[in-house]
């Protein structure tokens, strides 16, 4: 920011766990943003994040801080079923919007706030993004594309761990379908990850199990029945050739944590990705580590991005809404090949 630029003036939706870890100091650190205002779930919430962060205004409701003529821009930091409305709101009072993920609740949610955007060109809209692969998307991209994993012939993912295998933890919000919608697990972190990679998907087939049926709700302490699945297996075809097969679960007692990640074998070599390293292995060769390709390393910028594409006309990559869309459908169509019982072409969603 120049001496005589001003700067970009944001206002805090749902200033949670991930705002207060990430997103705020993410955008002090851009030395161009002033938080000027924020608006939570009771004023009592709002008023300590202020303190806490200097902040100058607490705003009663989101009409509110949408009306401010002293907001440029919006961070919404809600659980995903606020989603839609709060970003075509702030989109049609002419602010931009970065958006936390999951996107939506649903496809359908989804395509909505993408026409949205689409209906405001000149407002930039962005989803946080799965930041896992940060560091190496760029090099498993170039090695896809060059010949140097051949033809994918099978992805596998797997994310194993015993995080939800405690019965008497409170419910969380991941596991309320009116809070989260069709999102499972961290199933929507590696459906952004997979389609990065390796671009759109032609059909799915899932399969999910609830062990923990029931939690207390540490708001109303009442019981609560869980019908988010704490198992679920996906296999899905890519539109671009090959297969992948995803095994996720919270409920496992002593899984290794160095088996999670993403596999590629292709006809020519193979990638082994625990987030975020990598070893790769030509064909008849044994796997060696690899490091990201000179100049390609990416971290945590989100913030920083945003900003750059407001001021600068950067395009957003990480993550468009157009990319939040396709795995949104994807989710849709794994929801809906696991309640159905059969295989969902992703013509369907």
């Amino acid at each position: 920011m120049t001496s005589n630029e001003a700067p970009l003036r944001v206002g805090l939706i749902g200033a949670g766990g991930n705002m207060k870890l990430r997103h705020i100091p993410g955008f002090n650190e851009t030395g161009e943003v002033e938080l000027v205002s924020v608006c939570n779930r009771s004023e009592a919430s709002g008023r300590a994040i202020a303190e806490e962060y200097g902040i100058p205004r607490v705003e009663p409701d989101v009409a509110t801080l949408l009306a401010a003529p002293d907001v440029d821009a919006v961070c919404i930091g809600t659980w995903p079923y606020m989603h839609r409305d709060l970003t075509i709101a702030a989109l049609e009072a002419g602010k931009h919007v970065l958006c936390e993920a999951r996107m939506a609740m649903n496809a359908s949610q989804a395509r909505e706030m993408l026409a949205a955007s689409e209906a405001r060109p000149d407002l930039v809209a962005q989803l946080v993004p799965a930041p896992f692969d940060f560091k190496s998307w760029k090099t498993v991209r170039r090695l896809l594309e060059d010949g140097s994993i051949g033809d994918v012939r099978e992805v596998h993912v797997t994310v194993l761990n015993g995080g939800s295998l405690d019965p008497a933890a409170p419910l969380h919000w991941r596991e309320r379908t009116d809070l989260s919608g069709m999102n499972v697990m961290s199933y929507g972190i590696y459906t952004e990850i997979i389609g990065r990679w390796f671009g759109p998907t032609r059909s799915v087939l899932a399969h999910g199990a609830t062990y923990v049926r029931e939690r207390t709700n540490a708001e109303t302490g009442e019981r609560a029945a869980i019908e988010v699945p704490d198992s679920l297996g996906v296999f899905f075809e890519l539109e671009g050739g090959g297969r992948v097969t995803c095994r996720f679960g919270t409920q496992l007692h002593a899984a290794p944590p160095e088996a999670n990640g993403i596999s590629v074998y292709g006809s020519a070599g193979t990638l082994h990705w625990r987030p975020d390293t990598m070893t790769f292995a030509p064909l008849g060769q044994d796997p060696a580590p690899l490091d990201p390709d000179p100049g390609t390393a990416g971290e945590w910028r989100v913030e920083q991005d945003f900003v750059d594409s407001i001021r600068r006309g950067a395009p957003v990559t990480l993550t468009s809404f157009p990319d939040g869309v396709h795995y949104m459908r994807l989710i849709e169509a794994t929801h809906r090949s696991r309640t159905e019982g059969r295989a969902v072409p992703l013509s369907e969603v």
